[in-house]
């Protein structure tokens, strides 16, 4: 009698501690790549650390700069030349946007590694879409701390918005996981709510929602959808890894 692949490969694995045991998607070569599994999940740990330092350093860049107005001002002018301590934001945003590329990286071989059997190629141009957004995203984020507001070269920042097609990539390349339906779910509703967001800052619906008295609220709760929805899909990619192999066919 011909023995199962997922038996097969669950016999031959040893897991990360030399234990024999049953193998998990993080043991699992990327169709034949000797990418190990720590490199995955090493670069998802940017994706997870990088909303947090950028959360820690925008909150730490407000303290530092007397009568900022959340309300009425933009983020990025907590880096500009009428902060107290533009360094404190800057840096912040520099290491955050290596991090958003790196993460890049790690959620597209995630999409391959989970990838069913017969989705090979698919899975490949998915996981390398996911992986140029987030790098365009980084290098804009990187562009913008090295020049300041006003400086326009600071609008390379708007590159990070592109962050908002990555979640019907991974919507693409996770659709055949029947395992992964929350997390499929929770990445629908970030990409209607950043679109919603999108329409309404733009002005393109309901025009005197957002006006300059209010703007910076709007701003902040857009970022913290943009960025904050990042960690949470690369942590539950990284608790994926960990579970058994059950690879589709």
């Amino acid at each position: 009698m011909s023995q199962a692949p997922d038996d097969d490969f669950a016999r031959k694995s040893v897991d990360p501690w030399g234990v024999t045991g049953r193998a998990t998607l993080h043991d699992r070569p990327i169709h034949g790549l000797p990418i190990h599994g720590f490199l995955v999940r090493g670069l998802l740990a940017c994706g997870v650390a990088a909303p947090l330092l950028a959360f820690a350093t925008t909150v730490a860049a407000m303290a530092l700069y007397p009568g900022f107005n959340p309300a009425r001002q933009y983020i990025s002018e907590l880096g500009g030349p009428t902060a107290s301590h533009p360094i404190v934001f800057n840096a912040g945003v520099f290491v955050a946007g290596v991090m958003a590329g790196l993460a890049g990286c790690g959620f597209g071989l995630a999409i391959s590694r989970l990838a069913p059997t017969s989705g090979v190629r698919g899975a490949r141009v998915v996981g390398l879409l996911t992986a140029l957004v987030f790098l365009l995203a980084g290098w804009g984020l990187v562009q913008s701390s090295i020049y300041h507001w006003p400086d326009r070269r600071h609008l390379a920042i708007n590159l990070a918005l592109g962050i908002q097609l990555a979640p019907l990539f991974l919507l693409w390349g996770l659709w055949p996981r029947p395992d992964l339906k929350r997390l499929k779910l929770f990445l629908g509703l970030v990409f209607v709510a950043m679109a919603v967001l999108t329409v309404l800052t733009k002005h393109l619906l309901l025009p005197n929602l957002v006006n300059d008295d209010n703007v910076g609220w709007w701003e902040r709760a857009y970022a913290i959808i943009l960025v904050g929805w990042v960690g949470v899909a690369a942590f539950a990619l990284d608790r994926r890894l960990l579970k058994p192999a059950t690879i589709p066919v």
